[in-house]
């Protein structure tokens, strides 16, 4: 419990620090270009429809609103696999601050997730214009998609704790990522909808992708609250909820036990 508790406090102390990274990293994003915060438009468009000519026209996607149902798969994806990836190095990365002041490492993962959230939150603008173009009518069941949300930040941060820590004494591990993450990609249903493609004829392998797969079940449960109007299945994301609060406060032990050596290690 010290260390949650150390955990909120240093999330207080240090939001102002937090906020100011996030903004310079951002700023960082788009120094040198011309179109600015524009490419964080353009880039998960141009993916969109890249991924849409592929996957619906030579694949022959048969799933309703297929463009929309790409970009909100890209959407969430994006932004978990984004900052798995950053937090594998983001210790080695912030070394010329961490060895001149203190600063909780756990901030820096906070940091990261403001970012992305920012992104995100562009992204969702988008979707809600799509969604206009594409006359998808929103019902009550949208609100479903806030605690959808919330577990994909959850989890988000405890995965990245875990990679943060290791990713300072494993060089390989930037490398065992890319692979991991790029398995995961074709196995969450980001072009396809599981039960729709795998179901028909292997309907046990299908609950195995769309439900112990947690960003699977993310990426099934917000287009279900988007686009079909319809809830999650409120069991599954319980038992998810706690799983990822369980790999949060793992992963906040873990950093706080071993914050100190990170600055020798690297």
């Amino acid at each position: 419990m010290r260390y949650l508790t150390r955990f909120f406090k240093d999330l207080s102390k240090y939001s102002t620090y937090v906020v100011c990274s996030a903004k310079a990293k951002l700023a960082a994003d788009v120094a040198g270009s011309r179109l600015n915060w524009v490419w964080w438009v353009l880039e998960p468009l141009c993916m969109m429809l890249v991924y849409t000519f592929v996957f619906g026209v030579i694949f022959t996607g048969r799933e309703e609103n297929f463009p929309l149902f790409i970009f909100i798969g890209l959407t969430l994806w994006n932004f978990f696999s984004g900052n798995v990836k950053v937090s594998v190095r983001i210790i080695r990365r912030s070394k010329s601050v961490i060895t001149r002041i203190y600063v909780p490492k756990l901030m820096l993962n906070i940091t990261q997730l403001l970012v992305s959230g920012f992104k995100m939150l562009i992204s969702f603008g988008i979707i809600i214009i799509m969604m206009i173009f594409f006359r998808v009518v929103p019902t009550v069941n949208i609100l479903w998609l806030i605690p959808v949300m919330l577990l994909l930040v959850m989890l988000s941060f405890g995965v990245m704790c875990f990679f943060m820590h290791f990713g300072v004494y494993v060089t390989d591990l930037v490398n065992a990522t890319d692979i991991i993450l790029k398995l995961i990609f074709y196995m969450t249903g980001i072009f396809f909808d599981i039960t729709l493609r795998v179901g028909k004829s292997y309907p046990e392998l299908a609950v195995v992708l769309s439900k112990v797969n947690p960003m699977a079940f993310i990426l099934t449960s917000a287009r279900t609250a988007l686009l079909g109007g319809g809830m999650p299945d409120l069991l599954c994301l319980g038992i998810w909820f706690v799983i990822a609060l369980l790999i949060d406060i793992f992963g906040i032990i873990l950093v706080y036990k071993n914050e100190n050596s990170y600055a020798k290690a690297i």
